[in-house]
Formats: C-alpha cells, sequence, structure tokens
C-alpha cells in the first residue's frame, strides 16, 4: 500500500508499507524507493514517527540509489535484455501478421505490425519472460523438491516489486518472473530458500540449516542476488 509522509522539513516521503507478522519495523530501499516493513499492529502515527527518525539515512540512501540508476528500456530493435544471466538482443521486425517471439542463442526475434509501438513491444517480450519463467522455474522446483525430499508444492509466477519469492502454509511458492533474467545458480538459491520454508517457516537457525542442505553456498547467493537485483528490476 503507498503512503506519503511529509517530514518535517516539508519534504514529502513516499513509501510502500507491508504489514506482517514481525515484531520490528524494517526499512529496505529497493529499486522502486522505500519499502516499509512494519508489524500487522503497530499505528501509523507511531509507524510515521519512527520513520521520520531515520530520515535522514533513507533520503541519503535514495539520494545514492537516484544517481546510480541504470537507463529505462526502449523496447526497440537493437535493445539488449537480460535472459538467465546473459545478454539476448532484441530485434524487432514489421510483418503484416504478429508472429511468435523466436528465441536463439543471444537473440530474441519479434514480428509485428505494430513494432514501432513501445508498449505492444514491451507487453509481448513481458509475456514471453513470464510463459519461460514457469516452464523454466517448474523444472527446477521439481529438482529440487525431489532433492529435499518434500512434495511438489504448487507454483505461482509473481510480479512483485520487493520479493523474489514467498511460501505460504497452503503449500503454494510464489516466484519473481524476474529471476529469469539472473544466473541459473541464483534461480535455484531462490527457489532452495523457499521450498525450506516448507520445512521452517521461519528464518530461524534451523531453517538456514535446511536451506544449507540443499544449496551449502547460500550466503554467498544471497548476497551476488543483492548485487544484481537493481538490473533485475529495469525491466
Amino acid at each position: 500500500m503507498s503512503h506519503v509522509l511529509t517530514l518535517p522539513s516539508g519534504e514529502q516521503l513516499n513509501y510502500q508499507l507491508e504489514r506482517r507478522q514481525r515484531r520490528t519495523v524494517g526499512l529496505k530501499i529497493t529499486a522502486d524507493g522505500l519499502v516499509v516493513h512494519a508489524p500487522k499492529r503497530i499505528s501509523q502515527s507511531l509507524l510515521d514517527s519512527l520513520i521520520t527518525q531515520k530520515a535522514d539515512w533513507i533520503q541519503k540512501k535514495l539520494s545514492t540509489l537516484n544517481q546510480n540508476k541504470l537507463p529505462a528500456l526502449q523496447w526497440q530493435d537493437g535493445e539488449q535484455l537480460l535472459l538467465l544471466g546473459g545478454t539476448v538482443t532484441l530485434s524487432v521486425k514489421h510483418d503484416a501478421r504478429a508472429k511468435a517471439i523466436s528465441h536463439q542463442p543471444g537473440l530474441l526475434e519479434l514480428a509485428m505490425p505494430n513494432h514501432n509501438e513501445a508498449q505492444a513491444v514491451a507487453r509481448k517480450v513481458l509475456l514471453w519472460y513470464k510463459k519461460q519463467a514457469l516452464t523454466d522455474f517448474a523444472r527446477r522446483l521439481e529438482i529440487f523438491s525431489a532433492k529435499l525430499g518434500v512434495t511438489l508444492p504448487k507454483l505461482l509466477i509473481s510480479n512483485a516489486r520487493t520479493r523474489w519469492g514467498s511460501c505460504n502454509s497452503k503449500r503454494e511458492v510464489r516466484l519473481n518472473w524476474r529471476l529469469l533474467q539472473a544466473p541459473p545458480h541464483l534461480i535455484n538459491y531462490v527457489i532452495c530458500h523457499e521450498l525450506a520454508h516448507l520445512k521452517e517457516m521461519n528464518h530461524s537457525a534451523k531453517f538456514w540449516a535446511v536451506v544449507a542442505s540443499i544449496y551449502p553456498d547460500y550466503k554467498a547467493a544471497e548476497k551476488e542476488l543483492k548485487a544484481w537485483s537493481p538490473r533485475l528490476h529495469v525491466m
């Protein structure tokens, strides 16, 4: 949920609020700005007071984010996209009839009547990414479920801006389609992380032991994924 907080200086601070089962307030700077994770029962006035106390830190981080912001995709012929950690060139051509996207190593080819309309090109490419993500993630989920010895959970594709994955008590695993841009070992890490929640619905030492049992190098992967995050959010 979007919120706007007016700071003592008169400046306005926009943030996304996510209320969760937690005891403390967490502040996170993402590609889209400030995200606040708060306990379900904390009052809005107390929450805004806590955010105001951290205003200098928040604005410094947001300023750094804006300085390092990557340029937006133009969705035109020759654009460079990420796929499984590598670069693919987007080829956009005119054709009287729209054709299915063709993918070969290093190249993603589109042919459509409205090839000069960036939004139309974006819609078609993003739909392709989401379909590919479902197929790719399902295969990995099956492999790591067997490795962990758990029943294969239901897979759902997520469009979340702040989370790579989630797992709930209904045994549903949600994975962000943008992960398809990341190197395969990082996709595997997120899948292992979410599968571990089927055994431990928390982030305790027991949980991390479960993660380590199927993905020993999880600490390095978590750090690497954080470094990749700005690039993955351009799309």
